[in-house]
């Protein structure tokens, strides 16, 4: 058996949100609606009481002028219907008035009852009235009665109301729903369309946006900037592709050189050891390459962060010191501590001691001969700078943020061993961590910095990483 479906427009979210709210709102015309008819009736009810609870009060009294005019007055009568009185002889015979027999079940305590009965000449319908009974001196009974025909009519009043405003108020919350759902769904089609572009291989390729702030506004740009971000990575992975390729062909490039020319001419089998030796070196220094992009991606994915914790950087640096200093004093570089005592952040010790150390190693790198480093940690009001500064030839402004890059290599430094991971690594370590990075002039040399937010030292820390 074949399911009918709605149409597309009827199965938004947009227009089962303004069916809701339009459900919720006739609901609470409903309600208020309720609400006056039932204060309408109380305080109708209450003063059709006070009429014939007033007149059995009158009688009561003895003030026999007010029977007779209430027997003679013009509300008594037949066709209006409007008021009922009636006088009965101890034996329950009407005697005056136009009620046909006294109502079965009423209390003559001179209270106001609901009551039902048959009018005298009107013919046989039943109606409903508001009455109150009363014993005579000569052990008769009175009964002055108000019929409900006021709340009646106001009962149809308030359907009437109710079929005024809440028909059209669905059919308007119908109209209403369809359109916005219309609207919503040219949204979502422009987007999908957009979305299926982006799918095909266009990464130019953004949503659309209307400027007006709305959900679809922000989601849109959520998802732009999203896009923008995959974007960047993509051609990030392109040149770090490129990179690699140009990085290890050259290695490898000279090992199968050297295999190719020793296979070929080696008269001895310690010249072809030496070659084999050269091929060895390369083959590692290919190896470097690739344990060093293991290990920055291992870094980006943040699988590092379970280790974590309240660290002492001034302990840090101080190690990085005790590690480096020998190796500078050899280059005939002197390696000057700041020590400001104890200053806590949190991360991972073992990641932030190797990034400051790569950060070092540059340093005691490009460092002239008979110059200084130097190494400190500086406190700014809440905020923990690692500062390394140097004398060496410095980095331009506009390759200050490229030298982060996996494989960048200044132009001063191409002379150099290495393979431009070093602060490739230090810039995953430092975004693992939620730090910043900031690289200056130091006039000359280079200053770098790695900024965090410190932290209060807990009870009971060492403060150190062995």
């Amino acid at each position: 058996m074949a399911v009918t479906r709605l149409p597309e427009i009827f199965r938004t979210s947009t227009f089962r949100l303004v069916g809701i709210s339009g459900g919720v709102f006739v609901v609470g015309i409903l309600v208020l609606f309720a609400f006056i008819y039932w204060e309408t009736a109380g305080h109708e009810t209450r003063q059709i009481d006070l009429f014939v609870e007033g007149q059995i009060s009158a009688i009561e009294e003895g003030d026999a002028e007010a029977l007779v005019r209430l027997l003679a007055m013009p509300g008594v009568s037949q066709e209006r219907r409007i008021a009922y009185a009636a006088i009965f002889d101890p034996a329950g015979k009407l005697v005056a008035g136009n009620l046909r027999a006294f109502p079965p079940g009423l209390q003559t305590d001179g209270r106001a009852h609901e009551i039902n009965f048959v009018p005298s000449g009107v013919g046989r319908s039943m109606y409903t009235a508001r009455a109150a009974a009363a014993r005579l001196p000569d052990g008769g009974t009175v009964v002055v009665a108000r019929d409900m025909e006021e709340l009646t009519q106001l009962q149809g009043i308030v359907w009437r109301a109710l079929e005024l405003g809440v028909v059209p108020a669905i059919v308007l919350a119908f109209v209403a729903g369809s359109f916005l759902s219309w609207r919503a769904l040219r949204r979502v089609r422009l987007i999908q369309r957009a979305a299926e572009r982006i799918l095909q291989g266009n990464l130019s390729e953004r949503l659309p946006r209307r400027g007006t702030g709305d959900d679809f506004d922000r989601l849109a740009a959520a998802v732009n900037r999203m896009l923008d971000e995959i974007a960047h990575l993509i051609d990030e992975i392109k040149g770090v592709g490129d990179d690699i390729a140009h990085d290890l062909r050259t290695p490898l490039t000279r090992v199968r050189t050297r295999l190719e020319r020793g296979s070929e001419s080696s008269r001895s089998q310690q010249e072809l050891k030496n070659i084999v030796g050269a091929a060895i070196d390369g083959l590692d220094q290919t190896l470097g390459i690739v344990t060093a992009l293991l290990r920055i991606t291992e870094i980006e994915d943040g699988r590092r962060r379970a280790a974590f914790r309240q660290v002492d950087l001034s302990a840090i640096v101080r190690d990085v010191a005790e590690l480096y200093g020998p190796v500078a004093e050899q280059g005939g570089i002197a390696l000057a501590v700041a020590n400001p005592g104890a200053r806590y952040a949190h991360g991972d010790p073992d990641l932030l001691l190797e990034a400051i150390a790569n950060v070092v190693d540059n340093a005691v790198k490009f460092a002239p001969p008979n110059s200084t480093v130097h190494l400190s940690v500086v406190d700014k009001s809440g905020t923990l700078v690692v500062r390394v500064a140097d004398r060496g030839p410095g980095i331009p402004p506009e390759e200050r943020e490229s030298v982060l890059k996996r494989f960048y290599r200044t132009d001063k430094s191409r002379h150099l061993p290495g393979n431009g991971l070093g602060l490739g690594l230090v810039a995953a370590i430092v975004k693992l961590h939620n730090f910043r990075v900031a690289i200056s002039e130091a006039a000359p040399g280079c200053i770098f910095e790695m900024i965090c937010e410190a932290t209060p030292p807990k009870a009971g820390f060492v403060g150190t990483l062995k």
